[in-house]
């Protein structure tokens, strides 16, 4: 009984992170942000409801940290290529962003290539 009541606390605080991030994802100003919110709080979250069902499915055990692993290979990457993609279309920034440190690495390889 205590152990489901551990593994159902973890889940909701996962639950409450995707939550999160799906609020993130509609307040934020611009697409960069918004991927960022969306990356990080839901790779958290899915790390914490996988946990969670540990302790539902113990014998899963080996699975669950395989997917773990693997979430947390993929999310950071697949970000970093949706914001570079982004960059490379030309989305806009918010006002409020001072720098682009990535449209200044461009502009010094241009120099350097020329």
């Amino acid at each position: 009984m205590t152990t489901e009541l551990i593994g159902s606390l973890i889940i909701l605080f996962g639950a409450l992170f995707l939550l999160l991030a799906s609020i993130g994802i509609l307040r934020m100003p611009d697409s960069y942000n918004r991927i960022q919110a969306g990356t990080k709080a839901t790779t958290l979250g899915l790390i914490l409801v996988l946990t969670g069902m540990i302790f539902y499915h113990p014998e899963w055990v080996w699975k669950i940290i395989v997917l773990i692993f693997f979430i947390l290979l993929t999310n950071p990457v697949s970000s970093h290529a949706l914001t570079k993609a982004a960059h490379k279309c030309g989305a806009k920034m918010t006002d409020d962003t001072v720098i682009d440190q990535l449209d200044e690495l461009s502009q010094q390889d241009e120099k350097n290539h020329v």
